[in-house]
């Protein structure tokens, strides 16, 4: 079971909207995410916080060619939480 679940949208390469999910894992080692797009997967190295494995990953998207990048969390363990939770935002770093 994955720790949390965090929701991410924005646009890909070819400026469509997309809409994917952030699973984050937790072990003696950190917490680590993977999201999967089309045939792309970003996983982050092992962080100790959660806040950045998802700046990591929305580095690694950017780097790719996605923008207006925002994230928020939706499922933590087994309950839904993403009505409650704000949206970050990540901007590409110049």
């Amino acid at each position: 079971m994955n720790f949390e679940v965090y929701h991410i949208e924005g646009f890909d390469i070819d400026m469509r909207m997309f809409s994917r999910d952030i699973k984050i894992d937790v072990d003696e080692n950190g917490y680590k995410g993977r999201v999967v797009y089309e045939g792309l997967t970003v996983q982050s190295h092992d962080y100790p916080t959660v806040e950045e494995v998802l700046a990591d990953v929305t580095k690694r998207l950017h780097k790719k060619g996605f923008t207006e990048l925002r994230s928020r969390l939706n499922f933590r363990e087994d309950r839904y939480l993403a009505e409650r939770e704000s949206w970050v935002y990540y901007k590409k770093a110049s």
